[in-house]
């Protein structure tokens, strides 16, 4: 009840008052006004406290919410008046908050800011892999832990055993994970209260990679829980109902690799991508049915780095057997091998990008490759100015909006600017905001979000109209 539907009714009782006899003004008459004075109090109060609590809400559109932002582009829609030569100003340190250690990347929904860590509790010198994996919301503004979720997870057997790997997906309220050893779990994004969790491993015989699980979860048709498991049989890829988690399909006899599957479209036709130790292939959506898959067989598994889907072709870029190129069929049914690379096109963790008809990738040796898409010929390498060269070189590579300027992250911390062009690799800006990370970045507005193994940041990048926020 509104206040102006509370004073129709006052006047209505009065007018009644005055015109009804004494001895039929009865008492459940005075009782029926009372209770809706008592309502439509209550229901004013309610909207004025409402009024008073409603904060501002973040545009959608800045939400960094899944691995490699909106659609998994790895495209930051950023305002168009940031400031990218940094030579006289640089990014600002917003915040700092301590974190434990981990590979996961980091997620941006609205005003909360997710990620993973490992947390060292009950770890003995009997037993030092014992310990707990942990969910953790910031507060976007102020950094300011709004909730935690952990459980233990005993690291026995995993090979670089300092923390999970994937990036957390949210959406439509909900944060979904998977840990390093196979806690699939889906959480209240609000709360931080557990909705469901299943131990993939021990319910479902799930194979545990070498170097853990590391595929971040994907939503499809807004209800299906992507995963890369390897459950056992039968279930390399596996779909789960994002409101309960009971399995919907699985699908694929094959170990499991690094990567997330992709989802493309293609006149009018959905296909899930993935790529496994054994095979690039293609899965309806619906079901999980393998339409057309090419033999890939990768040493040690290490299917890390996302494949991009572009122009019709599907590209995978490995660090042992290089760079294969893969054309579909307009229905998505068929898949042609068209050419395949093994000297300068050797990726490892870092998704390529695409442009106009060019690809840069982040080779193990050359340092950032650009080269045709279609024909595979290498237009220039970076000769390692991004990145140094290692034995495990990594950036995040990302486009800033719809520009032939890319923003990355290397391995040790460094925020790089750069113009990536066919013509060549031109620097514009770097600035160091952690220290040595894998981890992928969040980018929101004007701000990133990045952490280490200690600390997780927010850093303002500067526009060319200063303001005070």
């Amino acid at each position: 009840m509104t206040i102006g539907q509370f004073f129709l009714l006052l006047t209505l009782y009065l007018s009644s008052q005055t015109l009804m006899p004494l001895q039929l003004r009865s008492t459940s008459v005075h009782a029926f006004f009372f209770n809706a004075c008592l309502l439509a109090v209550v229901a004013f109060s309610s909207q004025q406290v409402t009024a008073q609590q409603e904060k501002p809400q973040i545009d959608s559109q800045l939400d960094w919410a899944r691995w490699r932002g909106q659609n998994g582009a790895g495209r930051w829609q950023a305002p168009t008046n940031l400031q990218l030569d940094w030579s006289t100003q640089k990014p600002e340190l917003i915040w700092s908050h301590p974190i434990g250690a981990s590979y996961s990347g980091i997620t941006v929904v609205g005003n909360q800011v997710f990620t993973m860590d490992r947390q060292v509790n009950g770890q003995t010198p009997e037993d030092a892999l014992a310990g707990n994996e942990r969910v953790i919301c910031l507060d976007r503004n102020t950094g300011k832990q709004l909730w935690q979720y952990s459980y233990a997870a005993h690291y026995k057997g995993l090979d670089y055993n300092k923390g999970p790997r994937v990036t957390p997906t949210v959406h439509q309220g909900r944060v979904y994970t998977l840990g390093a050893v196979g806690h699939l779990t889906c959480l209240d994004a609000l709360t931080g209260k557990k909705i469901w969790q299943r131990d993939l491993v021990s319910e479902e015989k799930a194979k545990l990679p070498t170097w853990g699980y590391s595929a971040s979860p994907l939503v499809i048709n807004d209800s299906e829980l992507i995963i890369h498991a390897a459950l056992q049989p039968n279930g390399c890829f596996a779909a789960f109902d994002c409101q309960s988690g009971k399995e919907l399909w699985r699908s694929g006899d094959d170990p499991a690799g690094y990567t997330a599957p992709i989802l493309i479209r293609q006149n009018g036709h959905k296909q899930l991508i993935g790529w496994t130790p054994k095979h690039v292939l293609g899965m309806s959506p619906v079901n999980g049915e393998i339409q057309w898959k090419i033999p890939y067989d990768v040493t040690y598994g290490v299917a890390i780095a996302t494949p991009i889907f572009e122009q019709g072709h599907v590209l995978v870029c490995g660090y042992w057997e290089g760079s294969k190129l893969i054309k579909l069929s307009d229905n998505l049914k068929q898949a042609t091998l068209v050419w395949e690379e093994n000297e300068f096109l050797r990726g490892l963790m870092s998704q390529p990008l695409f442009r106009d008809g060019f690809v840069y990738l982040l080779d193990k040796q050359h340092g950032i490759v650009c080269f045709n898409l279609i024909t595979g010929k290498v237009a220039w390498t970076d000769k390692n100015q991004l990145t140094p060269r290692g034995r495990n070189p990594q950036a995040t590579l990302v486009w800033i909006g719809d520009t032939d300027r890319a923003i990355c992250l290397n391995a040790d911390g460094e925020l790089v600017v750069t113009s990536l062009t066919p013509m060549g690799y031109k620097e514009i800006s770097r600035h160091a905001v952690v220290d040595f990370t894998w981890a992928h970045p969040a980018y929101s507005g004007d701000l990133i979000f990045a952490r280490d193994d200690e600390k997780l940041v927010c850093f303002r990048i500067p526009t060319e109209v200063s303001h005070s926020k």
